[in-house]
């Protein structure tokens, strides 16, 4: 059974994106393109999870450590392909989420209109070593909350006031999670894994 990990940034008061969707008020490195320490970090431990642009520019070349398939929601993707990029995750298999966009869109890309659930359920079956990421989205993440096994939670030092939270339009069901680990960086993000509590039957 493969894990789905939901790996998204976060304001200090628990907002993911603006109340529009944007989420460029994060300070992601700075105008010389300093990545900072943090942005070390995710170059040199999640790879796979740099767009193919970003990669290129940086000189990534390395397989993936952790996932080989990366899950999107609609508004998510649609910040790639306003770029130009129909397949922003080209390295990975890709699935977006919509009810909108055409299939066939990308020979890489794998548009479900249907139940989001489901088709987790279906790749979680699959035998691998490496596991399902899901970046951004807070509705699709509000739907597939119950198949979400692993939370990489990337908080920085910003107040956001307002915005959508990390699990919109999701029921009232508490869910225990297990911090694995923690990495405090020098401008005052920190990047946290949480890991789902197994219930202990009794």
């Amino acid at each position: 059974m493969r894990t789905l990990t939901y790996f998204v940034a976060v304001s200090l008061d628990g907002y993911v994106c603006a109340p529009d969707g944007s989420f460029d008020f994060f300070p992601v490195g700075d105008a010389n393109g300093d990545l900072g320490d943090n942005g070390e970090f995710h170059l040199n431990e999640y790879p796979e999870l740099l767009p193919a642009p970003a990669r290129k520019a940086l000189g990534v070349d390395v397989h993936n450590k952790h996932f080989d398939t990366m899950l999107q929601g609609r508004g998510s993707y649609q910040v790639g392909l306003d770029e130009g990029m129909t397949s922003p995750y080209g390295h990975m298999r890709e699935y977006v989420f919509s009810r909108t966009l055409p299939q066939g869109i990308d020979p890489n890309v794998t548009v479900v209109a249907t139940d989001p659930l489901e088709t987790v359920r279906e790749l979680k079956k699959e035998d691998g070593p490496l596991g399902i990421c899901m970046v951004g989205g807070p509705s699709i993440a509000g739907l597939l909350l119950p198949e979400i096994d692993e939370l990489m939670i990337k908080r920085y030092p910003v107040v956001a006031g307002h915005g959508k939270p990390f699990f919109e339009g999701a029921a009232f069901a508490p869910a225990e999670f297990e911090r694995v680990e923690s990495h405090v960086f020098e401008k005052g993000a920190d990047y946290t894994l949480f890991r789902r509590r197994t219930a202990v039957a009794t």
